[in-house]
């Protein structure tokens, strides 16, 4: 497939639902960047707009990650929206190191499979943390294990890729309205709370938090590394 080079590429992985990595996808494709989204489904929703295409991908299956790889011969921005949290059943350890394998393990798999071609490019990486990588929450330890450990690890990373001009960020959202977080939103005492807590007084949208993405990986944000930027509608500083 050519590429026209003045059209960046971007690979942003889970976005094939209602929710933050498909938001990402539709500001980028409008923007007139090539976006090369994937998930879990069969098909991913309708994107009206913008170059757009989708590739069913299991982050967790070593096969299809480096088959996929073998398709992008070029990225400049690589978008880690792959996640998953199983709110009151985390106690249990399965389903505990399946929360910790797709969403640490499986984000930190795809970024070392495209490492090469980031460099290459002199790329960004964004990974999406959460609040709960800055405290704890009772029904989702390991989800708040896993997004604890992306905001070390994007640190981490952006030392080590720093010398081959690549930057690497998170974005830690706060309580977002999307597929996820429909079993939360369906707790009415959960949901009122967290507006109540939140000074702009509601929960946020994912177009709230695709806009930071479009930042981080502009030229605005080129001394801009090791960062992770809290989206939440000021939830955290409370």
């Amino acid at each position: 497939m050519r590429i026209n080079r003045k059209q960046r590429v971007w690979v942003i992985v889970g976005a094939s639902r209602n929710g933050i990595g498909t938001a990402i996808a539709e500001d980028a494709a409008n923007a007139g960047e090539k976006v090369i989204i994937t998930g879990l489904d069969e098909s991913p929703l309708s994107f009206p707009n913008g170059d757009v295409s989708y590739q069913r991908l299991d982050i967790c299956n070593n096969a299809e990650l480096e088959a996929f790889s073998k398709q992008v011969k070029h990225i400049d921005v690589l978008v880690n929206c792959a996640g998953i949290s199983r709110r009151d059943e985390e106690d249990d350890i399965d389903i505990f190191k399946k929360v910790i394998d797709v969403n640490l393990t499986g984000n930190f798999a795809v970024i070392r499979t495209f490492e090469d071609r980031l460099i290459a490019a002199k790329g960004v990486i964004i990974n999406i943390a959460s609040m709960y990588s800055f405290f704890g929450s009772p029904k989702i330890p390991a989800y708040g294990a896993s997004k604890a450990a992306i905001q070390q690890l994007t640190k981490s990373l952006a030392i080590r890729l720093a010398p081959q001009g690549v930057r690497v960020n998170a974005i830690a959202p706060g309580f977002i309205v999307t597929e996820q977080t429909s079993k939360g939103r369906a707790d009415k005492a959960h949901y009122e709370a967290v507006k109540s807590r939140t000074p702009y007084g509601r929960w946020g949208e994912p177009h709230d938090v695709s806009g930071v993405a479009m930042f981080l990986a502009s030229e605005q944000a080129k001394f801009v590394t090791g960062q992770t930027i809290a989206v939440d509608g000021g939830y955290t500083i409370v």
